[in-house]
């Protein structure tokens, strides 16, 4: 099984740009696009929280289980 990262699809529907969501985070826009191309190991359920308030979400919006082949 695979973890999906689907930030991208959440900034979509909230019309928001990476760099905003960054600055409201807290966090850089390198680690926000590492994270929307699925590229990290990891992440912070501190900073995961804090992207679900600021995009209005759960942290199910954001990822998805994924089997593999």
């Amino acid at each position: 099984m695979e973890i999906v990262v689907r930030l991208d699809v959440m900034l979509a529907l909230r019309k928001m740009k990476s760099r905003e969501l960054a600055e409201r985070v807290g966090i850089t826009e390198q680690n926000i696009s590492l994270l929307k191309s699925g590229k990290v190991k990891g992440i912070r359920f501190e900073t995961l929280a804090r992207i679900c308030e600021v995009l209005d979400c759960q942290p199910g919006d954001l990822l998805e289980a994924v089997a593999t082949p």
